[in-house]
């Protein structure tokens, strides 16, 4: 009996941290996995429709939610939304004065969308872990992870984006051989120190996107796997436990947020900054 019950604990969990994944299996041609050794098969290119879906949908609400304040934004008292969505803008504005020191208006718009998208995308953890899977399932979909942030294709994607404006903006403002330059003759500006310079500086540089996506992912999958633990006890213990972590993670869903879109300024800054 105890055997029964572990094996089902284990499939639960499982279960619960499958992706819904779409791709090209060798024996069964384009199709849904119906397991994870499927997904496996797949490869690189399969697709996890349920990362990609839930995150494009907290992309439409972010821009939906920020127009509609936009349309009712009045000189009196201000609604709900305005006040939210003002107290954000004012939030990135400053953090963005204090961190960025370079001359460039994308930035802020840019750490507003990230700091909002992923504020969105990990709020998605708070709602019950079993609600959208059941869902989804007598739906005829076996699988549905709904928070995009617990996956590391999603934060990694988000994070090698920021990536490739580091080197596009540190191109663009030092120029290729200034970027160069500096990647050679840091942190030893003597030319024998060369090749032990790039490899501190480019093994430094690769580690920044890598880290910055592993950190939201790690964060956001641990809550994950403890909501999901929590839910495997008794009744009595669900309620004594999951509503006090589920109020303590809306701290941590805003610190990953707040994290992820400071550090991504901070690169940002460096890359702007001549040396």
């Amino acid at each position: 009996m105890a055997a029964d019950n572990e094996i089902s604990a284990i499939y639960y969990i499982q279960h619960h941290l499958q992706n819904l994944t779409f791709g090209y299996h060798p024996q069964n041609g384009w199709s849904l996995a119906s397991s994870s050794s499927e997904a496996v098969e797949m490869g690189f290119w399969a697709i996890h429709l349920d990362t990609m879906g839930w995150s494009i949908a907290m992309g439409v609400l972010f821009l939906w939610l920020f127009r509609k304040a936009g349309k009712m934004a009045t000189t009196g008292v201000p609604g709900g939304l305005q006040n939210g969505v003002e107290m954000a803008i004012e939030f990135i504005e400053n953090l963005t004065r204090s961190t960025f020191h370079g001359k460039n208006p994308h930035i802020a718009p840019l750490a507003l969308t990230l700091f909002i998208w992923i504020l969105l995308m990990n709020s998605l953890k708070i709602l019950p872990v079993d609600y959208f899977p059941e869902l989804f399932g007598k739906l005829g979909f076996e699988y549905m992870k709904i928070v995009p942030t617990t996956d590391v294709n999603a934060t990694l994607g988000m994070a090698f984006g920021v990536f490739l404006l580091i080197i596009y903006y540190s191109c663009k403002v030092k120029g290729v051989g200034g970027f160069a330059k500096e990647l050679s003759l840091t942190p030893f500006n003597h030319w024998s120190l060369i090749p032990f310079n790039l490899i501190l500086e480019v093994v430094g540089l690769i580690v920044k996107p890598i880290s910055l996506g592993l950190r939201l992912f790690g964060n956001m999958f641990a809550g994950e796997v403890i909501f999901i633990l929590i839910a495997l006890l008794p009744f009595w213990a669900i309620w004594l436990l999951d509503v006090p972590w589920a109020i303590f993670h809306i701290l941590v869903v805003t610190l990953q947020a707040f994290i992820f879109t400071t550090l991504s300024i901070v690169y940002l800054s460096a890359a702007h900054e001549h040396h």
